[in-house]
């Protein structure tokens, strides 16, 4: 099915960022997956094209662009030709705009021309090992003392964790307040914070994820990001386009998965033809595709719609929910097109299918969307109900 929702300047963008992603960025998977960690070069490159932040007003470096259709360009190209552990979209949409909306003008001053540059790597730290989803776990504390806070706790599963040179970290500032946190950005050098190892994950194998450790770290008052105590909402501010960008890259994860898959069955033969001959390769593929479209079609409207500023927190679970699920059947079905060599690490389609496991976890596990769909819907258990007698009286 034709997307319609690009323009010709749109295509030209995505006929740039291709040629960075492949001259730029894959040839060096291979070593970054053993490594276990991009190289801090390629956020640099990313800077010089201009790829970093791009929302940015050009006072900072950036191009003033809010178009959200050049992002989702950019993580599609990325999937096909690129690497899925250079989490560009992580530094510069879901945690550079925090600086943005939340920031002083003397904060933005202060860090957003490096944001832009590549120079410093951005990361968010809200979850720990005793609280995920639910924030009102959070343990990590920060103390007022005066000029400073004093910021104590760890961190977990934080993606960028190593590379990260400004980390925002939520900390709780109210006792008394399961909601009571506040943001504080954690600069790299700053006594007291250390990284643990770089976790060893199932896939996106050079994506760094770290646990974070803060020890009596004095983090100035001019570090505090947004109100106090109105941590917990300015992170719900996020989360929206958080899961529209979870969607976009599962979409294109899939997408990319199936494209090497149409690949592989054209050249592979059994039993004297190639295996795309075979009933039950075409059906697959048939399927697959009709879910692409499908998942396709619904995000590209959910761009629209938040281009517009009318994408809803239940739309945006919703293709969060969709396209994770479509990731993992359609990866699922390319290992198995793919026979025993779709088992084989070697073959990009089996380094896409373990990549693929975590997108039902993170930004929302798909537990959560169903809940937060639910309760759009009416199915909310926290409500009152009536009785049916009351009803009847």
């Amino acid at each position: 099915m034709d997307r319609t929702i690009f323009d010709e300047e749109h295509e030209m963008f995505r006929d740039s960022v291709r040629s960075f992603f492949t001259n730029e960025i894959q040839p060096h998977g291979e070593r970054w997956r053993e490594q276990g960690i991009v190289d801090r070069e390629a956020y640099l490159k990313a800077g010089e094209q201009g790829l970093l932040c791009m929302w940015a007003d050009e006072q900072y470096g950036g191009a003033g662009v809010s178009d959200f259709r050049y992002e989702q360009i950019l993580m599609e190209e990325n999937a096909r030709h690129g690497d899925s552990g250079f989490f560009l979209w992580l530094h510069s949409r879901l945690v550079g705009p925090y600086l943005d909306v939340f920031g002083t003008a003397e904060q933005k001053a202060r860090w957003l021309p490096k944001c832009v540059s590549g120079e410093s790597i951005l990361a968010v730290a809200m979850t720990e090992p005793g609280a995920g989803s639910d924030v009102s776990g959070i343990r990590t504390r920060a103390e007022d003392k005066g000029d400073h806070y004093l910021l104590n706790g760890s961190k977990t599963f934080i993606s960028n964790g190593i590379l990260a040179d400004l980390v925002i970290v939520a900390a709780r500032t109210e006792k008394d307040n399961p909601y009571g946190l506040s943001l504080l950005v954690v600069e790299r050098g700053m006594d007291g914070f250390e990284r643990g190892d770089n976790l060893k994950k199932l896939g996106l194998k050079s994506q760094d994820t770290a646990e974070l450790f803060f020890n009596n770290v004095k983090v100035p008052k001019e570090n505090l990001l947004g109100q106090e105590g109105r941590g917990f909402y300015h992170l719900m501010h996020s989360l929206v386009e958080e899961r529209l960008l979870a969607a976009v890259g599962f979409t294109a994860n899939a997408e990319a998965a199936y494209d090497v898959t149409m690949e592989y069955i054209n050249e592979r033969r059994a039993f004297g033809q190639p295996i795309a001959d075979f009933q039950n390769t075409r059906f697959k593929m048939a399927s697959m595709r009709t879910e692409l479209d499908v998942a396709n079609a619904f995000v590209d409207k959910c761009v629209l719609m938040h281009n517009d500023g009318k994408l809803s927190a239940e739309d945006a679970a919703k293709a969060k929910l969709f396209t994770s699920e479509v990731e993992a059947r359609v990866t699922d079905e390319c290992v198995q097109l793919h026979g025993g060599n779709g088992y084989m690490e070697e073959y990009a389609v089996c380094r896409m299918y373990a990549d693929a496991r975590v997108s039902r976890i993170y930004a929302g596990t798909s537990e959560i969307m169903r809940e937060i769909v639910a309760r759009s819907l009416g199915l909310d258990p926290r409500r009152k109900r009536k009785m049916p007698e009351q009803d009847a009286a």
